[in-house]
């Protein structure tokens, strides 16, 4: 069993997995974290299952070097393409990340549901496996494609991504959606463009929070929540330029640049 106080651990193919650790963190404040942001290797959403697969395992080795009690993987393409071989390879528990199309699906008045993802995740056998249990619900898909890489260059608010995401978009409204699912990490961080873009009826659901919840359920299972109350320290870093990640993340955090 892991000492308490070792840091949670997340990765992901860069800066988007944040959001995940943002909503760690604004739910458990008093636990540690490492985070890896493999920005060099973004995006893995159009990397093979073996790449990605390696990539996963490297940037978990790297993690238990860090003596982390638990690995977040905070990239929903590394989540439905590599897991269960994280899982079968190390006994550190895993949380992982997908689509949050349940929610949707459970509350989705017009039956129609818009799904913004990468290749890999709408291309993985276990995205698949998840969509096959709404038969009744007509799932709108559409690849993010040269999302993430904006984002990791800084250009979130840029004309470029605005129409993109307009393009991108526009189908799933005329097909009358009334849920957008957020299907990548890296996502949140253009809800307020979304919201911009979409008619104000329609709900945008990301997995952040459930992530989160679930997180804080395992390492209470497993007794392991750091009960300090003192707030935890929070450790990034980036093998790319880090930059943007300084960005969005505040100065109260360490952020370093890490070969890896």
């Amino acid at each position: 069993m892991a000492n308490s106080e070792n840091p949670i651990g997340l990765f992901d193919s860069g800066i988007g997995g944040t959001s995940i650790w943002k909503a760690i963190n604004l739910l458990m404040p008093n636990e540690n974290c490492i985070y890896l942001a493999d920005s060099k290797n973004a995006p893995y959403g159009q990397k093979s299952k073996e790449e990605i697969i390696h990539l996963s395992e490297k940037n978990t080795e790297l993690l238990l070097d860090f003596n982390v009690k638990i690995v977040v993987v905070a990239c929903n393409t590394a989540t439905t393409n590599a897991i269960k071989e994280l899982r079968a390879k190390y006994k550190i528990p895993f949380i992982g990340i997908e689509p949050a199309i349940k929610p949707a699906a459970l509350n989705s008045a017009t039956q129609k549901i818009g799904i913004l993802a990468t290749k890999g995740t709408l291309n993985s056998a276990l995205f698949n496996q998840s969509l096959a249990h709404y038969a009744s619900i007509k799932f709108i898909e559409q690849i993010g494609t040269g999302l993430v890489e904006l984002i990791e260059n800084g250009a979130m608010n840029s004309v470029e991504m605005d129409q993109l995401l307009r393009s991108y978009l526009a189908p799933m409204v005329a097909e009358n959606i009334d849920y957008l699912v957020l299907g990548c990490s890296h996502y949140p961080y253009l809800i307020p463009q979304i919201k911009k873009i979409l008619p104000h009826h329609i709900k945008i659901i990301d997995s952040g929070e459930a992530v989160a919840k679930q997180t804080q359920k395992i390492l209470k299972d497993r007794h392991e929540l750091n009960l300090n109350e003192i707030v935890g320290t929070s450790i990034f870093y980036s093998n790319s330029n880090p930059t943007v990640l300084k960005e969005i993340i505040d100065q109260n955090h360490t952020i370093l640049e890490k070969t890896f």
